[in-house]
């Protein structure tokens, strides 16, 4: 007969993996759903303003890097099939430290899950159709952010947070509104 507490040891060294495997899914889903919704309710090149002079809807294709670095490269299809060997590379790398790491619900595991939902969307992109569908327009003031998308949100959420965690002292809980 198992004791309660045996019980409890054991089901909390259960692995995490299938949740953080569950967030990068979700992310794909939304970011797959979102790019769909986008090409099926906004012409290529227009917007759709949602708070006037701040934030639209567009939809643009990005067949570059982050911020459309290398898009207007002389060697396009080079470029493509480099960002698809990296972001391939660099998502075969983030599932294996999720692997290695996904005993627990931590600020790196979840921010390594964000940020292989992210690679996998926009790789499915420029593998499927050579570019990435971007929607998100921000301007602040007279600056106009480039266009991104949910995939590119949840890698700079997840880049965030991997900062934010190793940043964090060890040891030391995050502040609470009683300590804050």
């Amino acid at each position: 007969m198992t004791s309660h507490s045996t019980l409890h040891t054991s089901h909390s060294r259960a692995s995490r993996l299938p949740w953080l495997l569950l967030i990068s899914l979700a992310v794909v889903a939304l970011d797959r759903w979102s790019k769909d919704w986008i090409k099926a309710h906004i012409e290529l090149a227009q917007a759709i303003p949602v708070i006037p002079r701040v934030f639209r809807l567009t939809h643009v294709l990005n067949d570059g890097a982050a911020f459309s670095l290398f898009a207007d490269s002389a060697s396009p299809e080079h470029v493509r099939w480099a960002l698809i060997a990296f972001s391939t590379a660099a998502a075969l790398a983030v599932l294996i430290a999720l692997i290695v790491m996904g005993k627990a619900l931590t600020p790196t595991t979840v921010a390594l899950a964000l940020v292989l939902g992210g690679a996998i969307g926009n790789d499915y992109d420029r593998i499927r159709y050579a570019s990435v569908v971007d929607f998100l327009e921000v301007h602040i003031f007279s600056y106009h952010w480039p266009d991104f998308n949910v995939a590119d949100s949840a890698i700079v959420t997840g880049a965030c947070l991997l900062m934010l965690d190793a940043l964090w002292p060890r040891g030391t809980a995050a502040p609470t509104e009683e300590t804050a």
